[in-house]
């Protein structure tokens, strides 16, 4: 087993209603045992193009089911949901912006990606749009046009394909995917089995 480390992994999509419902619960469930968690954005649509897969709305049977499936989870876990009318929707901005923000101010990065999911999950905003993402980075104190300049900077898109190159080359195959102590978790469903991990030191 490899040995306990301070840091928990979270990678996610801002799309992902499944990342959505984790990152409610993640970093409560980390503090109780002590531990940190890395945020990290990636974009789906690159992971897709390496596994073949597809938005599970998109996939005949599946599609159906995981509509249900995620206004069910949310309620089990006690979180708002409603369903984005654009669906499924490109989070590239959302991720550059996180980015952006984390260079700056971590505690900022996180609250503003709270607020992308929110916006997102809850509010029925399309985060695709650069202007909600730039509103909901400057309730963080970003300066909208320096940030506005820098979505579209050649150091942003290189970070953010870094990310998703790093996500992959760790077996990062969906959202959210969490890894503890090198153990990997996918899916939102699997937060009882972390918690049961950080509990007993693994199993």
């Amino acid at each position: 087993m490899t040995p306990p480390v301070e840091c928990i992994e979270f990678y996610f999509d801002f799309s992902s209603p499944y990342g959505y419902l984790a990152s409610e619960k993640i970093d409560d469930l980390a503090a109780r045992f002590g531990r940190k968690v890395k945020w990290r954005p990636i974009l789906l649509g690159v992971v897709f193009k390496q596994t073949g897969a597809a938005p599970l709305t998109l996939v005949p049977l599946k599609g159906e089911y995981s509509l249900h499936d995620f206004s069910r989870s949310a309620r089990f876990l006690d979180v708002p949901y409603k369903h984005p009318e654009t669906f499924p929707l490109n989070t590239m901005h959302a991720a550059r912006a996180y980015y952006w923000l984390h260079e700056q101010d971590c505690a900022r990065a996180r609250a503003f990606a709270h607020s992308v999911y929110r916006a997102c999950f809850a509010e029925g905003r399309d985060i695709s749009q650069p202007d909600v993402v730039l509103e909901l980075a400057a309730r963080q104190g970003a300066d909208r046009a320096t940030l506005s300049a820098a979505l579209n900077s050649q150091a942003l898109k290189e970070r953010l394909k870094a990310e998703c190159d790093a996500a992959l080359g760790k077996g990062v195959f969906g959202s959210p995917y969490i890894i503890v102590d090198g153990e990997p978790f996918f899916g939102a469903d699997r937060l009882p089995q972390i918690e049961r991990w950080l509990a007993s030191g693994g199993f």
